[in-house]
């Protein structure tokens, strides 16, 4: 390591491409041949890696399988979270989402096709999604003065939670537009 610390940035940046290339080989493999169906030494082999070396970065075949979308949750969860000053929630995920969804990757279309190919998988994405919209429930609530399980907050988080889902389908700049009119419409009407 030299004394400015390119070394360890140099290393860092070869282990972030390394996980890159291992989580796009994985679910191009998924997408392909079905999660069951693929093994460990088959994300090595497209990800021109050893089996070791997947493993070390991911434990098991559904960390694989989840990594992308959970990587997609945790955004959305900073993105909420760390909101600047005098923005509400509303505004942080309109700002996330027109962000987000900007461009569809291949990461992303590719996870997509897993995951509506395998319901399992599908229903542990939505169950990870849903562990944000709680931490967005407990913030809407804070926002507005209410109780997290009062059934406004509850109702504004489920119709965010539709709204994403839906997007992840359908990212178009025009949806977007009409899914955040119809959440801020909706939350006005909220006592």
């Amino acid at each position: 390591m030299t004394s400015d610390g390119r070394q360890d940035g140099l290393r860092e940046r070869g282990k972030a491409k390394r996980r890159d290339a291992i989580v796009r080989a994985a679910l191009k493999e998924f997408a392909a041949r079905g999660f069951d169906a693929t093994t460990i030494a088959d994300i090595a082999a497209e990800a021109e890696v050893s089996p070791r070396t997947v493993t070390l970065y991911f434990p098991s075949k559904l960390d694989l399988a989840l990594a992308h979308f959970d990587g997609f949750t945790a955004e959305l969860a900073a993105g909420l979270r760390d909101r600047p000053e005098g923005w509400t929630i509303l505004d942080a995920l309109e700002h996330w989402l027109r962000t987000r969804f900007a461009e569809n990757t291949e990461l992303d279309e590719l996870s997509e096709q897993m995951l509506e190919a395998d319901p399992r998988l599908k229903g542990l994405a939505n169950s990870r999604l849903a562990e944000v919209i709680q931490e967005g429930t407990r913030l809407f609530a804070e926002e507005t003065g209410s109780a997290p399980d009062d059934f406004a907050p509850r109702l504004a988080a489920a119709a965010a939670a539709g709204i994403v889902s839906e997007l992840c389908y359908s990212p178009e700049r025009e949806n977007i537009e009409t899914a955040i009119a119809f959440l801020r419409a909706g939350i006005a009407t909220l006592p």
